[in-house]
């Protein structure tokens, strides 16, 4: 809620609101008079001229219009109750298409159905008209979108922040074997989903000089000055829970400059130098992730960071002063979540505000910054973690780096105090890395948050003993887990209805908003009837899948197969290069032994690679290169089928997903911090072959010893091995499959056009160390595929099995892991709407 509150106005307003706000939906007439009514007054068409694209927007709109009143009811009645509100703050919302998910959480499927049919319009063809939302790109922005859905589900008062990209990552187009990236568009025909809000709008400031002064009391005090300055406005996207009275709201900023040119220039009719301020303004919102390999893009991704958070406290503090006369109480009322550490720059932001802005001292306000923050960590890699040069910060963020210094000389006093004489220490547990010369923003959110939490419960443990242990002896109790989850609402109601009605015929719907119920499927795997007709949704979901593969593939698929799948971002850790080291093994047992009773595969993948990373784009070539040799080699028809899904999206996951037999989910143990793919996959019932890294270890704990498929060095052996000197030219030369396959793939069999194309590879995985152990975990891996092979052969163990791993997904919704956020760092509950 924005403006000055007019109570008169509320209580005009308060008899429409009391009306409910379904009511165009009653029935398929009154939703048809509804939909004339929206295409008319607001997409402006004739309806018997739109178009299926018209007739989305106008059936968005209308819905939109319900959430809208819902989410008043909801915002009045967290005002009036002065409740205690979640900010979730993340660079990413990976939320897909929103269509179906609102008819979905609205219960208004079957009427909007029926009164399009009434008009010769199929629902699925008018979703299609809708783009995937481009403001994510992997596990970040699906987990962050699963927490919003969950929010509001569940009543609890939350709110998301992000950027309104107006370009995605970019889209994935794979032409001549090799990734090539399209702009992502997604904003080209409007989205009706959004309200602008021209009147939120705050100053984000950039640059200039700090300026240190006394007040009329004596205290001192800090100017920032001379500042370049971008205005960010807001748009609001309501979000929506399944059968829930709450509405929730995603506010994402836009970069707007903060005049439209400079009139100096344009009157001497140099009309770049007088529109290049609004140009170099507004391109903090244009992308999601610039490439940050040159200065200037490292430069970008710190503004657009920056940005983000500065308009988002602003925001958070505004809203809280509206209602509160003194902000010592605003780890009351506030709980700010630092999803990752990309929002990160929040703590000094609010430091500075609460100390320039709003006259506290400082000692004051890291008090209640400190309180008031908590953070999520996604990540093993210390590589990964983020840090920014000394150099930039003082030339982007002066007034911040002033700040970073004075809580850095805080907080290594109290090391001291606790450590005497430990200078190690100091440099170790120090915001400031003096080596680099370079502020690190991990430890940056430590020192600012009150809690700390990992994402899965082995991420959780290594985070305390190997990422931060003296930071968690220094803080015992700021470490905390919150293993990650999904949401079953997205993930199996809505993009698998086979299998949704087959359990809700058998159990009853209390799952959808409670997921432990699914373990009354359990007694289920044991009875015949069902096993046939869980395989026949699983079947139907393969058929949908066999589609899309060929599409890529240009023939039909054998949906008999195993469909065998690896979709995720493209990274060397999550090995998608062992998995082609098997698929390559695999085409030589075919090719050696024709006559053999090998198991007949169809092998998926899919994911981007970033622009800049090279050597992941080359994987992705090596697996179309393998491809194409496979897919057109007779030897091998109908008993191998390799296909690379382009663009992977939320959209096209809904149709992958439950379509699998195996989910492939292999990255080096102690790498991967929890994973949420690999729960998607087994909630629809496609079974797991994986190490013991992330929340595979809970979901083997859950699902069960015989219920999945585990191979590898568990995180501490690889640790081991590595500290016992790794030597991957052992393992290729004591394993002939493993040096034939990668002779193979160095030798030019799968690029007769460029021999040396993979040259890169074979030096990753022999003269530069193998780092990720992916030789070292092949033997145990194909034994591992042999074993899945033979569970595959017996038809009714595989669906017992694929049955159990469903019915036992109930730890892994995002509704499990949101209640432990609120009890456990918000200190926030539901509220009845």
């Amino acid at each position: 809620m924005d403006g000055i509150r007019d109570p008169q106005m509320e209580k005009h307003t308060d008899a429409c609101l009391r009306e409910n706000a379904l009511d165009s939906f009653r029935d398929a007439e009154s939703t048809k008079c509804a939909l004339v009514n929206t295409m008319i007054h607001t997409v402006g068409k004739d309806p018997g001229r739109a178009t299926k694209r018209d007739w989305f927007f106008a059936l968005a709109h209308l819905l939109r219009g319900a959430l809208t009143e819902k989410n008043i009811r909801t915002a009045r009645t967290h005002y009036k109750k002065d409740v205690k509100r979640v900010y979730y703050l993340s660079m990413e919302y990976l939320i897909g298409r929103t269509l179906t998910k609102v008819m979905t959480d609205l219960g208004v499927c079957d009427v909007v159905r029926d009164a399009l049919a009434d008009f010769n319009l199929n629902i699925d063809e008018v979703q299609g008209f809708e783009p995937d939302a481009a403001l994510g790109n992997g596990g970040l922005g699906r987990l962050a979108a699963c927490f919003l859905d969950s929010l509001a589900t569940h009543g609890y008062p939350g709110f998301g922040y992000g950027i309104r990209y107006e370009y995605g990552m970019f889209t994935q187009g794979i032409e001549r074997n090799h990734q090539v990236e399209h702009p992502e568009n997604w904003l080209r025909y409007g989205n009706p989903w959004e309200v602008e809000r021209p009147n939120v709008l705050y100053p984000v400031r950039f640059g200039g000089r700090t300026e240190h002064y006394r007040d009329g009391n004596g205290n001192d005090r800090t100017r920032w000055v001379d500042c370049d300055e971008v205005m960010a406005m807001a748009f609001d996207v309501p979000v929506s829970g399944y059968d829930s009275g709450t509405v929730g709201n995603m506010r994402l900023w836009s970069a707007r400059s903060s005049r439209d040119f400079d009139l100096h220039y344009f009157n001497e009719g140099n009309y770049v130098d007088a529109v290049e301020n609004k140009t170099a303004s507004e391109n903090l919102s244009k992308v999601l992730y610039p490439n940050d390999k040159t200065q200037l893009g490292r430069e970008l991704r710190l503004k657009q960071e920056y940005f983000f958070v500065s308009a988002s406290v602003q925001d958070i503090v505004g809203r809280f002063l509206r209602t509160h006369d003194t902000l010592e109480a605003l780890p009351d009322k506030v709980a700010m979540q630092l999803n990752d550490t990309h929002p990160a720059l929040a703590v000094p932001e609010l430091m500075r505000i609460l100390m320039d802005e709003q006259e506290l001292d400082f000692d004051q306000a890291f008090d209640i910054t400190r309180h008031t923050f908590s953070y999520t960590n996604h990540t093993l890699l210390p590589e990964a973690l983020e840090t920014w040069p000394i150099d930039m910060m003082q030339r982007v963020l002066p007034r911040h780096l002033e700040i970073i210094y004075q809580i850095n000389e805080l907080f290594l006093q109290m090391v001291r105090n606790a450590y005497p004489g430990d200078l190690n220490m100091l440099g170790r547990l120090s915001l400031v890395d003096d080596s680099a010369r370079a502020i690190r923003m991990a430890h940056v959110s430590i020192v600012g948050s009150h809690k700390v939490n990992g994402v899965a419960a082995l991420h959780t443990e290594l985070l305390r003993k190997t990422m931060f242990p003296d930071f968690d002896r220094l803080y015992p109790n700021k470490f905390i887990n919150q293993t990650n989850g999904i949401t079953p609402r997205r993930w199996l109601l809505q993009s698998n209805p086979d299998l949704t009605n087959l359990i809700n015929e058998a159990i009853g719907d209390g799952w959808t908003k409670d997921l432990d119920k699914l373990r009354d499927l359990e007694p289920m795997a044991d009875d015949a009837a069902f096993r046939e007709k869980f395989v026949a949704a699983k079947i139907a979901n393969k058929a949908r899948l066999g589609g899309m593969l060929q599409g890529v593939i240009g023939r039909p698929v054998d949906t008999g197969t195993m469909f065998d799948t690896q979709v995720k971002r493209i990274h060397e850790y999550k090995r998608q290069l062992l998995n082609v080291l098997h698929l390559v093994t695999r085409y030589n047992w075919i090719k050696d032994n024709p006559q053999a009773d090998i198991l007949p595969r169809t092998v998926v993948f899919g994911g981007k690679a970033a622009p800049g990373y090279d050597l992941a784009k080359l994987i992705i070539h090596l697996i179309n290169d393998v491809a194409s040799t496979v897919n057109n080699d007779p030897d091998v028809a109908g008993r191998l089928t390799v296909g690379f899904i382009p663009d992977y999206r939320v959209t096209a996951a809904e149709v992958i997903i439950p379509g699998s037999d195996l989910s492939e989910q292999i990255s080096t143990a102690g790498t991967e911090a929890s994973g949420t793919g690999n729960m998607k996959f087994a909630l629809n019932g496609a079974l797991t072959i994986g190490t013991l890294d992330g929340a595979n270890i809970e979901i083997k704990e859950e699902v069960g010893d015989d219920n999945i498929f585990i191979f590898g060095l568990t995180a501490e052996g690889a640790h081991d091995l590595r500290c016992r000197g790794y030597d991957p030219w052992h393992f290729y030369n004591s394993n002939g499959e493993l040096k034939r396959a990668i002779d193979m793939i160095a030798h030019g069999d799968f690029s007769h056009d460029d021999r040396n194309r993979y040259q890169g590879i074979y030096d990753t995985l022999l003269h530069h160390g193998d780092h990720f152990l992916l030789l070292a975990d092949y033997a145990s891996y194909i034994e591992c595929q042999k074993r899945v092979d033979e569970a595959y052969r017996d038809a009714d163990r595989w669906a017992r099995m694929a049955i159990l791993n469903v019915a036992r997904m109930g730890k892994f919704s995002s509704d499990r892991t949101i209640h432990g956020y609120a009890r456990e760092i918000w200190d926030i509950k539901p509220i009845e709407i």
